[in-house]
């Protein structure tokens, strides 16, 4: 009982600590992003110029799916956790952007469980009723890429070159997102 308590008691905490990650860190893409620009206003870490390190990923089946493979597709990479409340907050908005391009085989969602607890995310994702592929990292990233920083997203054009990176939360569906997904989409 008294475990109970405990966790109920660290919830609203929990709550507040993401509402002010998020809000301190943007709650959104920047409206002024471009495919040369990172999307908290930082400058890009790796220029369109360059290629992606060939990253491995594993799926929910133990099947590995490495970078290089995809490449000729959009891939939407999200470095997160199931107890990360920035994390959380957004997973609706990446679910809808994948509905949004659910026809489009061109475009794959790699959602990477940081913690590499690829069932509990599974039973997450189905409790959540969210229709992501869970993958657990199958080689290091590198720093460049991911500091450690949940969530952080990074999506990657046909060429394997990064188009941007977010640190902290944001909403996959605003206007800006969808617009520079079909315009990667239709390169």
């Amino acid at each position: 009982m008294k475990k109970n308590i405990k966790k109920i008691a660290l919830l609203p905490l929990m709550v507040i600590t993401g509402w002010a990650y998020a809000s301190m860190n943007g709650n959104g893409i920047d409206r002024n992003m471009t495919a040369n620009q990172g999307t908290n206003g930082e400058k890009p870490l790796v220029s369109n110029a360059q290629q992606t390190p060939d990253l491995k990923f594993k799926d929910e089946n133990g099947k590995t799916i490495s970078l290089q493979s995809l490449k000729g597709k959009v891939v939407f990479i999200n470095l997160w956790a199931t107890w990360c409340p920035p994390c959380i907050h957004e997973m609706p908005s990446i679910n809808e952007l994948r509905k949004t391009f659910k026809d489009n085989n061109d475009l794959v969602f790699l959602m990477v469980d940081v913690d590499g607890k690829i069932e509990k995310s599974k039973e997450w994702m189905k409790n959540k009723k969210f229709d992501l592929p869970v993958h657990v990292p199958d080689s290091e990233i590198p720093r460049e890429l991911f500091t450690g920083s949940i969530p952080t997203t990074i999506i990657v054009d046909k060429q394997n070159n990064i188009i941007c990176r977010q640190v902290g939360g944001a909403d996959y569906m605003s206007p800006e997102v969808v617009d520079l997904m079909n315009k990667l989409l239709n390169e």
